[in-house]
């Protein structure tokens, strides 16, 4: 636990930090990039009331992809995502 750096990410103009092995940051940081790039393409598509609805359409085209079996980068992008999932529901404590 002790190899964990912190970090910063965005999400849908909400910033978290979190602590991820110096391993895993390049992947967290392209899944970012991915989700942040798909909310910003789906708010110049789509009509919608707040930033949820944005994160909503995000979540339901990656599981499509997901059940249509896109490739390998489906399934990395799967993995990478189930981290951050953990790393947030993880408490990150300030001191170091």
């Amino acid at each position: 636990m002790n190899d964990l750096i912190p970090i910063n990410i965005l999400i849908a103009d909400r910033t978290y930090r979190i602590r991820c092995s110096p391993s895993d940051e390049e992947t967290i940081r392209k899944t970012l990039k991915l989700i942040n790039d798909k909310i910003i393409e789906f708010k110049t598509q789509f009509a919608g009331k707040d930033m949820q609805d944005y994160i909503a359409m995000v979540v339901i085209w990656y599981a499509t992809q997901a059940a249509a079996g896109n490739s390998v980068a489906s399934e990395d992008l799967k993995g990478a995502l189930d981290k951050l999932e953990q790393y947030l529901d993880k408490p990150v404590s300030d001191t170091p």
